[in-house]
Order: C-alpha cells, then structure tokens, then sequence
C-alpha cells in the first residue's frame, strides 16, 4: 500500500483545439475528467481495489490552459479511510516552447472502494 502524501499517479496529456472552449483554453469539465481518471488510477493502484468516485470537493480553476500546451495531472493520497480514499489532485500547465510550468487546477476528490456488485467495501 502507498503512504499517504506520496505522489502515486501522474499523467500528462496536450490540449488540442477540441478540449478547448471558444477562449483557446482547456474546458473545466475536461479538466475535472483529466482529474478524475488519475484519482480513479491512483486509488486503483495503491489498494488494489475498483474504485467509484464519491465526490469532488473544493475544486479551484487557478489558471487556463492553453491549446498546444501540456497539462500534467498529480494524484497524492491525503487520507484514508475504512472504504473510501481522499485524494489531492493538481493540474499543471506547461508551456512546451519553454518549459514554464504554472499550477492551474486542484481538488480533492474522494473514492470509494466497491465490490463487484458496486457495495462499498472494506480497504483493508
């Protein structure tokens, strides 16, 4: 098992022009999809166990992400309880010309563990 507050998942994607709005910017629901996949991933593989997403708490659309550039999502644990995982998730944008990077997106989003019959189940 992972311990809490170690980096257990990272991704990183480009935006092209169908993940952007009419601004040129990364959509928010393509951004809150992006996190979530790599919570999913992380809880995966740090429980071993299918995970469900509870909720998504306190997400903050800090900055945008342009198309052309790269956006690296990070999944840390930061708790963990009897069925259910929390998980801070940052969303980094990259300027690949450069290499400036700029934190535009972080959230918490809590997973749960379930059976195959999708009851919560016990993590431990």
């Amino acid at each position: 098992m992972i311990e809490p507050e170690q980096v257990v998942e990272r991704r990183t994607e480009i935006v092209f022009p169908n993940d952007a709005n009419h601004h040129g910017t990364l959509f928010g629901g393509k951004a809150l999809a992006m996190m979530d996949i790599v919570a999913g991933i992380a809880a995966a593989r740090a429980f071993r166990r299918t995970f469900v997403t509870a909720s998504m708490d306190r997400i903050d659309f800090r900055a945008p992400i342009k198309v052309g550039e790269f956006a690296e999502t990070i999944a840390r644990i930061a708790r963990v309880g009897r069925t259910s995982v929390s998980l801070e998730v940052e969303l980094w944008a990259e300027n690949p010309a450069n290499g400036e990077r700029r934190l535009a997106t972080v959230g918490t989003f809590v997973m749960v563990a379930v059976d195959k019959d999708g009851h919560p189940t016990p993590l431990r």
